[in-house]
């Protein structure tokens, strides 16, 4: 530990002795916590006890080769009649049940899903996603169930309706059959939480999934789920699935609605929440997309501008013109990170589009002046009442360390370790209460680098921008120590811009073994924690980051198609 952190954790350690007063009040709620966690064990049980009896019944169903169909072909063969929906739902069910026995990632079953499938199968419209099963992130409502976000409060307070975008997978005829787990709050990168505990990564069990999405993305890459739905506010979708190895999109703020999904701090708005689906390829996301962005989704939230899926920009075949850069200046990317880019980079010129370099402005200034000061505007007092309380999880306390303390001992604090470690000065310095004249002020300067944001990249006139993501997959109980690495992704939040992940490449021992020597853009204590973070990654995968400009949710997906097809190409040549 650096000498700025043991600073810290030496002038906060009064928050660790209320902690120590308060354990003894603990009691009930680990009695709530385990109360949460059996009730879990009987709904899986439940979906256990669904699934049996059919497969009993059907013992020459081929699970595999169902679970083998991407959703484009599980989609055609449903809507043909080639494959019956209770087949397909059960299947599922048997599946996801496995992979959550391996990997923690199921947090309730949907057992309405069982009175839905009779229902899809009297329909006499075979809708989009006719008979698809879906996962459902643990904090976006489903009528009857939890949404948690990990806290022992939030449990029994059943949400009252499905939210907009599980009505309207609903009525395109999906089967929504499972929620997943999350970082207790959501505000963290990890994926834990104290009532239902870790979720890990299906491809290394030492690794964590990411978050906040991190069981939509533990699920989908064990195959337990062909399809999930889930959030970001700053890379919570993005990380997940390239910590998986698996395909997302978040669309712009408002592309979507979010009418019944919980937030992780309730009024933030300097930092824009997307939502969007998870899947393990790009043409997924896209027929996804093109089911909800129909009649009912403007209907049941006419926040939602109508703007129908754009079939001709998503199968454009037209070269674009690229930006793209392999660092941002403050979080410096591993070796395999920056290899992505640049072999993505040259696979994109070798196609016939157009390449050139972009450097993101003012980077610095994002994170700190803009980022923290964002989220923390309050003081931290909102993300701080979700723990009044509440059980900690270990893995967000630094968070809540830096977050309880006094706004005077946050400026003691800065002031103290600037000369040691500045990026940590700056943090502590935002995290202090702004009044509203400064929070007003704030969002004009949000607004401001936005459209400076928007004149450099018209200026070069791009279609599309070519970026990092981070990875590969964490070691658990990093990110809680690294909420900086998150650059790369938070960026396009204020930015509110479409962003997408799509997997290109593994870690190598090459890789690994430039680590050895890898210096960051500060040689401080996190750039030294992020290489402790992602070693021993060899063979896990590594993505890129895909962006558009606002409302383009289809050119984005069209550009990342087109990174997934040349990559699977490339792959296949090897």
């Amino acid at each position: 530990m650096g000498a700025g952190a043991s600073a810290v954790c030496a002038l906060l350690c009064g928050a660790a002795l209320s902690a120590l007063l308060l354990r003894g009040r603990s009691g009930p709620r680990r009695e709530r916590a385990e109360a949460g966690r059996r009730r879990r064990e009987l709904a899986l049980g439940r979906m256990a006890k669904a699934a049996a009896p059919w497969r009993e019944q059907n013992p020459d169903v081929d699970a595999d080769a169902i679970l083998s169909l991407s959703l484009v072909e599980l989609s055609e063969k449903l809507r043909d009649g080639s494959l019956s929906p209770d087949r397909v739902l059960y299947t599922y069910m048997d599946k996801a049940l496995q992979v959550t026995k391996e990997v923690n990632c199921v947090t309730d079953y949907l057992q309405e899903s069982e009175s839905q499938l009779q229902q899809v199968k009297r329909q006499a419209k075979k809708d989009l996603l006719y008979g698809v099963p879906v996962s459902i992130k643990d904090s976006i409502d489903c009528k009857g169930h939890d949404s948690t976000l990990g806290l022992v409060k939030c449990l029994n307070q059943p949400a009252a309706e499905d939210c907009v975008v599980v009505q309207v997978l609903k009525r395109r005829g999906a089967l929504p059959f499972v929620k997943t787990n999350v970082p207790q709050s959501l505000l963290n990168y990890d994926c834990s939480n104290l009532i239902f505990g870790q979720t890990v990564n299906p491809l290394d069990h030492t690794k964590t999934p990411g978050g906040s999405s991190g069981g939509e993305g533990a699920l989908i890459r064990g195959g337990g789920s062909i399809l999930g739905i889930g959030t970001d506010v700053g890379g919570s979708l993005r990380i997940p699935a390239a910590f998986c190895g698996i395909c997302t999109l978040k669309a712009t703020g408002g592309r979507l609605s979010k009418k019944g999904v919980v937030a992780s701090i309730p009024g933030q708005k300097s930092a824009v929440v997307g939502i969007g689906p998870m899947a393990k390829d790009v043409d997924s996301l896209a027929l996804c997309m093109r089911a909800l962005l129909c009649e009912d989704m403007f209907r049941l939230d006419p926040t939602v501008p109508p703007l129908p899926f754009n079939e001709e920009v998503f199968s454009s075949s037209r070269p674009l013109r690229v930006g793209y850069y392999d660092t941002d200046s403050f979080t410096m990317p591993g070796p395999s990170m920056r290899r992505a880019v640049l072999e993505t980079k040259q696979l994109l010129e070798s196609a016939g589009h157009t390449l050139l370099p972009f450097k993101p402005c003012r980077i610095e200034h994002l994170m700190f002046d803009i980022s923290v000061r964002g989220l923390f505007a309050d003081g931290c007092s909102t993300f701080l009442d979700r723990f009044k309380g509440e059980l900690e999880d270990p893995n967000i306390k630094q968070l809540l360390l830096l977050s309880k303390a006094p706004g005077w001992l946050r400026s003691l604090l800065s002031w103290i370790v600037k000369p040691i470690v500045p990026r940590l000065a700056n943090v502590l310095r935002n995290m202090n209460e702004r009044s509203v004249k400064e929070l007003w002020k704030l969002h004009c300067e949000i607004e401001e680098y936005r459209q400076e944001f928007i004149a450099e990249w018209r200026k070069l006139d791009l279609d599309v921008m070519l970026c990092p993501v981070v990875g590969p997959a964490f070691q658990i109980g990093f990110p809680g120590k690294l909420s900086v690495a998150a650059s790369y992704t938070i960026l396009y939040n204020y930015l509110d811009f479409p962003a997408g992940v799509v997997p290109v490449t593994t870690v190598t021992k090459e890789d690994e073994e430039e680590l050895k020597t890898h210096r960051g853009h500060y040689n401080d204590w996190w750039d030294k924690v992020f290489v402790k973070a992602i070693r021993g990654g060899v063979g896990l995968p590594v993505a890129v980051q895909c962006v558009a400009l606002p409302w383009q949710e289809e050119l984005c997906l069209r550009f990342m198609k087109e990174v997934e097809t040349l990559t699977r190409r490339r792959q296949r040549n090897l």
